[in-house]
């Protein structure tokens, strides 16, 4: 028994986990104790989950917990300061900015190019896959080899491309990033509803008189929602890490705003003497991509239908 069965009231937990629950929301509370008791047992994404809290926060709140403004500096009292200087706990950069502050600020740039690329590639990649995997014939042959023409271009590359072609900003990265984003979705979405489509359920909702477009929407686009989420958090370290990419290349996020990869860039020309300047940045990167991982192994394991007999 973990902890949190064991704090959990008895009488609580036996009505989570009936084997006969009395309503659709008994069922629905039961599995997400079942997926939360699975999750809690590995520490790791545990920790991959307070690291993601900790970003949210952080994000939130930025307006109150920078001590200083994230453009504006002190060109002629706090130049290249190291880590703990002067009130700067880490330093400050070539303008005289404290890197605190814009790693604070710069924590909503990273949320902000996460959170639209998953809404915006993540419905793509599930509505081509269903489609082609449900259909199949013709429409699967076409909308998968269109798949295949962008997966066979390196993500950063074509990222680069379409950005070139857009022009800088981090709008245009959110749309280059998330253009290249949707089609490991789309393979795992065809996969899914490739198992489902000839299942006794999938064939009874037919017989029922359901329309293909009503199956695809409402019936097999929830079966592939796990692994569509288990995916998309996987991906999270690399959306940042093609953002952070970018605003090093100068396509990304323009100056002054506080995007990490920008930072990194700008910290390069000091990289020997005042090393702060760009491991700060990249050190953010290190901590919120490994937390994403973490997250999205826990959420694999918690997931994962096999466990549910264990």
């Amino acid at each position: 028994m973990n902890t949190n069965e064991a704090t959990l009231n008895p009488t609580l937990r036996e009505w989570l986990l009936s084997d006969r629950p009395q309503s659709r929301r008994q069922a629905r509370l039961g599995r997400l104790y079942v997926i939360w008791s699975r999750f809690a047992e590995n520490r790791l994404a545990v920790a991959g989950l307070l690291i993601l809290i900790g970003l949210l926060f952080v994000a939130a709140f930025a307006d109150v917990l920078a001590p200083y403004s994230p453009v504006q500096g002190d060109l002629r009292g706090a130049r290249l300061l190291p880590p703990g200087s002067a009130g700067y706990l880490l330093g400050t950069d070539d303008q005289g900015r404290d890197i605190l502050s814009r790693l604070i600020y710069g924590s909503r740039l990273t949320l902000f190019v996460v959170v639209l690329v998953a809404v915006i590639a993540a419905p793509v990649g599930l509505l081509v896959g269903t489609i082609s995997g449900y259909a199949g014939g013709i429409i699967d042959g076409i909308l998968m080899r269109i798949t295949d023409i962008f997966l066979a271009f390196p993500k950063l590359v074509l990222a680069l491309a379409l950005v070139a072609a857009l022009g800088p900003g981090i709008e245009n990265a959110v749309l280059a990033i998330a253009v290249t984003s949707w089609p490991p979705y789309a393979r795992i979405a065809r996969a899914e509803t490739m198992t489902f489509r000839n299942s006794d359920y999938i064939s009874a909702v037919r017989l029922m008189g359901a329309s293909p477009a009503r199956i695809v929407t409402l019936h097999i686009m929830p079966l592939c929602l796990s692994s569509l989420i288990v995916r998309v958090t996987l991906d999270m370290a690399g959306i940042i890490l093609t953002a952070a990419g970018l605003g090093f290349l100068g396509l990304g996020a323009q100056p002054p705003l506080p995007e990490w990869g920008a930072m990194i860039a700008s910290g390069r020309r000091f990289i020997l003497d005042q090393w702060w300047v760009a491991a700060m940045p990249g050190a953010a990167i290190l901590i919120v991509s490994l937390g994403f991982n973490l997250l999205g192994d826990g959420l694999r394991d918690a997931l994962d239908p096999r466990e549910a007999g264990q």
